[in-house]
């Protein structure tokens, strides 16, 4: 008999009754999120997806996104996913995080997605993946993991 392991659903609780709203507004006052032209997409507890265009002053010298911008939204959808959880007044932080490139990021747009694997009070670890987007099919281009901060009182 064969066996398979599947993770179970995860379902965060939130600390803040308000954070969409207090997501939604640091991802605003991040001036590189603008200088770049990315948006904010879906947002959940625990969760954030971030989506950027592709601009040809974004590339490398073979016309893919740089990796560098890769690494900037993966760490911004891993964080904002992080803050979604973390309590009022609180802000977040990368304490560090690995990215692994799996495929040349060749596409229309990108898409990074942020997900918590662990929420504690202090620290955060998240889950990044990011996908090219082209002709309507997702290539897998990134995978990151990465260390959060909770920096109280803040605000």
């Amino acid at each position: 008999m064969t066996h398979t392991v599947r993770p179970p659903s995860r379902t965060f609780e939130t600390r803040n009754p308000d954070w969409e709203a207090t997501v939604r507004e640091s991802f605003a006052r991040q001036g590189v999120m603008t200088l770049i032209g990315a948006d904010m997409g879906v947002l959940a507890p625990g969760h954030c997806e971030i989506r950027l265009p592709y601009r040809e002053d974004l590339t490398q010298q073979n016309g893919f996104f740089h990796a560098g911008i890769t690494a900037t939204i993966v760490d911004s959808a891993g964080g904002y996913a992080g803050l979604t959880l973390m309590p009022a007044g609180a802000e977040v932080l990368t304490v560090e995080f690995k990215l692994n490139l799996l495929a040349p990021a060749d596409g229309e747009f990108l898409l990074a997605e942020g997900k918590v694997l662990k929420s504690g009070r202090n620290l955060v670890i998240a889950r990044g993946e990011v996908y090219a987007i082209k002709n309507g099919h997702a290539t897998h281009c990134a995978t990151m993991q990465q260390t959060l901060m909770t920096m109280h009182g803040r605000s």
